[in-house]
């Protein structure tokens, strides 16, 4: 985040970077920027961060397993977000 950016801000720019072509990864990205995000530290941050940089289908292989990643912050990341409750 920038230094100028506000909390806010930065909130809004991830919750649109969230947005991807495939409502499976909506739903998970938006509930860890709800719900984890805000207790998450900056490591954690920065691997989403990293995370949503990804094309969809690498993302989502990720997601489910198919493909491995050799980032121990990525994967504990990743394991986190397939605990995530699908509403």
């Amino acid at each position: 985040m920038s230094a100028e950016a506000s909390p806010e801000a930065e909130i809004n720019r991830l919750r649109w970077r969230c947005r991807r072509g495939m409502r499976e990864l909506d739903v998970v990205l938006e509930h860890y920027l709800e719900h984890d995000w805000p207790v998450a530290d900056a490591e954690e941050r920065a691997a989403f961060e990293r995370l949503l940089e990804l094309p969809d289908p690498e993302l989502y292989f990720l997601l489910i397993g198919r493909n491995a990643t050799d980032d121990p912050r990525l994967a504990a990341l990743l394991e986190r977000l397939r605990r995530t409750p699908r509403d």
